[in-house]
C-alpha cells in the first residue's frame, strides 16, 4: 500500500493533466468543428490516475460560414471525405470549398464524397438506380447500402462560364442534394448527393487529426447518415464554457489539497530526519 505522499504526488500529476484538458476546451470554445475533451479518473490505492481523454461528439451550434459552399450537419453523423490515397475520413467540420478545378474539398485538401444522381434525383449504382425513399428508410433504420462514392466536381467551362458547361448556378438542399440551375432558375437538375455516415459507436472513432476521424474495430462499420445539411453554415465547437469553468474550479481545489498534502508530508519527513540526526 502506497503512503499518503505518493498518493498526493499521483493526484497532483493527474490534476495538472486535467487542467491542461480544461484549458484546451476553453481556448477552443469558438473554434469551428472542435470537439470537447472529457476525462475520466481511475481510483486505486496509490491515488487518482487520469485516463486518456475521450471526445464529446455531440452537436455544436451553427455559425455563418464564409460562403454557401460551407456546410453544417444537423443531427448525428459525419461528412465523408477521402485523402489522396483514397482513405475514408469522417468529419463534422464542413469547411468545404470548390478548388480551381471545381473539385469539392475540405481545408486539408481531402475530397468531399457524394453520389451521382439521375434526372429523377435517384442515386446511381452503376446502371442501377437507388430510390430516395429506399435510401432514407435505410438511413433512419441505421443500416447501410453498398454504394460507391465519388468526388464532387462542379468545374466551370471557360468557353461559356457555366458550371459543367450547362448551369448558371447551383444550390445545395437540406438532404444534401446539389442541384444545377439553368434558364434563369426555371430548369433545376439534381447532380450529386453529399455523402454522410454514422456509426453505432461513434465515440470509438480514432481522431488522428483535429476534427478528422477514422473508423476502428470498436466503432464498427459506417452506416448511412440521417442528419440534415444546411448550406452556408459551419458547426461551432461543442465545448461548454460554463461547465469547464466549474471543472476548473474543482481541479484548482483538488490541486491545492494535493499541494498541501505534499507540503505537510515534506515537513514531517524533514522533522523526522532532524530527530534521527540529533
Amino acid at each position: 500500500m502506497n503512503d499518503s505522499y505518493t498518493t498526493a504526488l499521483n493526484t497532483q500529476k493527474s490534476t495538472s493533466n486535467w487542467m491542461d484538458v480544461i484549458a484546451d476546451n476553453m481556448t477552443n470554445v469558438y473554434t469551428p468543428g472542435f470537439r470537447q475533451k472529457e476525462v475520466n479518473f481511475k481510483t486505486f490505492l496509490g491515488g487518482a490516475v487520469l485516463d486518456d481523454y475521450t471526445k464529446n461528439l455531440g452537436q455544436g451550434k451553427s455559425t455563418p460560414g464564409t460562403s454557401s459552399e460551407n456546410l453544417f450537419l444537423e443531427g448525428k453523423g459525419f461528412f465523408l471525405v477521402k485523402d489522396a490515397e483514397g482513405k475514408s475520413i469522417y468529419t463534422r467540420l464542413g469547411e468545404f470549398t470548390f478548388d480551381g478545378e471545381g473539385v469539392y474539398k475540405d481545408r486539408s485538401g481531402n475530397t468531399v464524397q457524394g453520389y451521382i444522381l439521375n434526372d429523377k434525383g435517384e442515386i446511381m449504382q452503376g446502371t442501377k438506380a437507388i430510390t430516395a425513399d429506399l435510401y432514407q428508410d435505410t438511413a433512419m433504420k441505421g443500416g447501410s447500402l453498398d454504394i460507391p462514392t465519388t468526388n464532387i466536381k462542379m468545374w466551370i467551362d471557360p468557353n461559356n462560364g457555366k458550371y459543367l458547361g450547362k448551369y448558371d448556378d447551383y444550390e445545395i438542399k437540406n438532404d444534401g442534394t446539389i442541384y444545377g440551375k439553368a434558364d434563369g432558375g426555371k430548369r433545376v437538375v439534381p447532380l450529386y448527393r453529399i455523402t454522410t455516415r454514422n456509426f453505432h459507436n461513434s465515440a470509438a472513432l480514432y481522431e488522428f487529426k483535429d476534427g478528422q476521424f477514422v473508423e476502428t474495430e470498436a466503432s464498427g462499420k459506417p452506416l448511412l447518415g440521417c442528419g440534415e445539411i444546411r448550406s452556408g453554415l459551419l458547426e461551432l465547437s461543442n465545448a461548454d464554457f460554463k461547465a469547464n469553468i466549474s471543472y476548473f474550479q474543482m481541479a484548482k481545489l483538488q490541486m491545492e489539497i494535493s499541494n498541501k498534502l505534499i507540503s505537510s508530508n515534506k515537513e514531517l519527513l524533514e522533522e523526522a530526519l532532524r530527530l534521527v540526526g540529533s
